[in-house]
């Protein structure tokens, strides 16, 4: 089981994640959206596409575009089509 924790909050979990480049990518089902806020932040990968992030808030913290996903990859990353990955502190075991 693999779970992504900020702030002693657990905002993913789950045993079917797909790793790309060592980063873990949750499930849609499997993410606590309600930690989520959309960022406007957006980057583009060669190989996955246009990245869109999201900002983690657990009560009154806020961890800036620690979230990312994508929802409309390239054909070569389709697998981690709107699965969520965590960084900037974000602790993902």
């Amino acid at each position: 089981m693999v779970s992504a924790i900020w702030n002693d909050a657990t905002i993913a979990t789950s045993n079917e994640t797909v790793v790309v480049e060592g980063n873990h990518y949750f499930p849609p089902s499997a993410v606590d959206f309600s930690l989520l806020e959309m960022s406007p932040h957006t980057s583009v990968c060669p190989i996955k596409g246009t990245a869109r992030y999201f900002h983690v808030r657990v009560g009154d913290a806020l961890n800036a575009n620690a979230a990312w996903t994508y929802p409309d990859p390239t054909p070569e990353a389709e697998g981690i089509r709107d699965h969520v990955a965590f960084w900037k502190g974000v602790d993902v075991a």
